[in-house]
């Protein structure tokens, strides 16, 4: 089952709003850098996949120079989740590396909502709550 790229978008916003912050308007250039702060290194690796992708990196790159600007401005980080969102929604296996590197740092991914299910390996049936059932 692919991830739920809304849940997952608002749970790598987070960490690559906290590189912006820690960085600043440097962020792009030092996520290249090992950071000693768990969170911001586990944003820049997060932030270097994303701009990876050749096709979603300026508009992801220009979010996060926004939020660098302002890290606890709500509609900055928005903007953010909506481009990482369309990144993960256009690129599978973007959605992929992302959930694993978060998972191997011990973070988990909740869906909330209805008919929202997330896990990461689901075999068989799920009941949503609502009567409707997700197959695998």
């Amino acid at each position: 089952m692919e991830p739920d790229v809304t849940a997952l978008a608002g749970v790598v916003v987070p960490y690559v709003a906290a590189a912006a912050g820690a960085y600043g308007a440097g962020v792009v250039a030092r996520v290249q850098e090992v950071a000693a702060d768990a969170t911001v290194g586990l944003g820049g690796r997060l932030l270097r996949r994303l701009l990876g992708r050749e096709e979603s990196a300026p508009m992801v790159e220009a979010a996060v120079m926004d939020v660098a600007e302002d890290p606890a401005d709500e509609d900055r980080l928005a903007a953010l989740r909506l481009q990482i969102r369309k990144a993960v929604v256009a690129d599978a296996r973007l959605a992929a590396e992302l959930s694993q590197l978060l998972v191997s740092a011990g973070v988990t991914v909740t869906a909330s909502g209805e008919r929202s299910v997330a896990g990461q390996t689901i075999i068989g049936v799920v009941v949503t709550g609502d009567g409707g059932q997700v197959t695998r």
